[in-house]
């Protein structure tokens, strides 16, 4: 459960490196520039789940944004930034892109993994609204006998739980495939007369996400060097008896809709953008704030834009990785595993703020702890 002062502040928040002495290139600092104008309308509006910002403390760099010119980006963050470590900073980051996979508009011989949309007897409930216990705590599920019980989970709806309610979007060719294709929670459908019809997240069944690479790591039937997801498609098919199994496993299943557009919806409703994107817990970061990660990664070494969640995204300093779409993409998100330091922008005077407690009491909670 969430403390009202925001995981974060929980964690705890100090003040981190200037600004100035982080090796951001002008292009990094372009692109994420382009990308932080596209997230502040949420900023302005979103209540920020972390508890370290109000709307109105990004006004200034939102308004100043709009028409700031992209040859100068890396002033703009410094003018109008400042950096802030959560919790210890120690930071972990993975990749994800977005894939393409071969699929029908209706099932045929070679097409027979149905794509589902979202049903429409999944529901979602707030407890908060029940109690505030509760607060930030939401359950998915589905009414049988006047209950509210868990939704069918990856077993039940691969045995057909779902099947001819007309929920199919398109047919894929590959189950592996597919499933990763969920992973990732977008992608490309290649249709047999080469069209492309692009899906996007909406929604989940309720049930908790297990990674199968842990799982397959756990069982020791991985080698060294194997646990990216290219080592972990092929053990499954080196594997076909078993592999149902493993995949079932992971209970979470996703559902997607059509979409139209630059590039994939994230959870502010905005095109991400690849090597600009990151999905956060934002119990932790706000969503759409800049951060700066120093890992031993160095493709993945610099100024991300905060615009996206993710299912196993969870805790302080965890960031996934947004490549966008391509085989270069499909190889550096399918092995990414960074570790390093993060440091998280926040409008100047934040840490000051949060650190001292004299937010005037609208932010809520006690002041974070050092």
């Amino acid at each position: 459960m969430l403390d009202p002062a925001g995981g974060a502040r929980i964690a705890g928040v100090r003040a981190g490196a200037d600004i100035a002495s982080l090796p951001i290139s002008a292009e990094n600092a372009r692109s994420a520039l382009a990308a932080y104008r596209l997230s502040c309308p949420a900023l302005l509006r979103r209540a920020d789940a972390s508890g370290l910002s109000r709307g109105a403390d990004w006004a200034e760099a939102c308004a100043a944004a709009m028409s700031w010119p992209d040859g100068n980006a890396r002033s703009f963050f410094d003018r109008y930034f400042e950096t802030a470590i959560i919790g210890e900073g120690t930071a972990f980051a993975t990749g994800y892109y977005e894939p393409e996979i071969l699929a029908a508009p209706t099932r045929r011989a070679g097409y027979t993994v149905p794509i589902y949309r979202r049903p429409a007897d999944l529901i979602e409930a707030d407890l908060g609204q029940f109690s505030d216990s509760w607060k930030g705590k939401r359950i998915r599920g589905r009414v049988a006998d006047g209950k509210l019980i868990p939704y069918f989970d990856r077993a039940a709806i691969e045995a057909g739980a779902l099947a001819g309610r007309g929920l199919e979007i398109a047919w894929a060719a590959d189950t592996i495939e597919f499933f990763f294709l969920q992973v990732q929670g977008s992608g490309r459908l290649r249709m047999p007369d080469g069209t492309i019809l692009r899906i996007g997240y909406d929604g989940q069944n309720g049930r908790d996400y297990v990674g199968i690479g842990a799982l397959l790591r756990d069982r020791g039937v991985l080698a060294p060097g194997q646990a990216s997801m290219q080592g972990i498609m092929s053990w499954l098919r080196d594997h076909p008896a078993e592999s149902p199994e493993v995949l079932n496993s992971n209970k979470s299943f996703v559902f997607f809709r059509e979409i139209q557009g630059a590039g994939p919806p994230g959870a502010l409703g905005v095109a991400v953008s690849g090597r600009t994107t990151v999905a956060v817990d934002p119990a932790f970061v706000p969503l759409g704030a800049p951060v700066f990660l120093t890992l031993d990664r160095a493709e993945a070494t610099g100024l991300w834009v905060a615009q996206d969640t993710g299912g196993a995204i969870k805790g302080a300093n965890r960031f996934d990785t947004f490549w966008g779409a391509g085989d270069e993409a499909r190889r550096i998100a399918g092995g990414m595993s960074g570790r390093g330091q993060a440091l998280l922008f926040l409008p100047k005077g934040s840490v000051r703020r949060l650190t001292t407690g004299s937010d005037g009491g609208e932010s809520g909670g006690a002041p974070a702890r050092r």
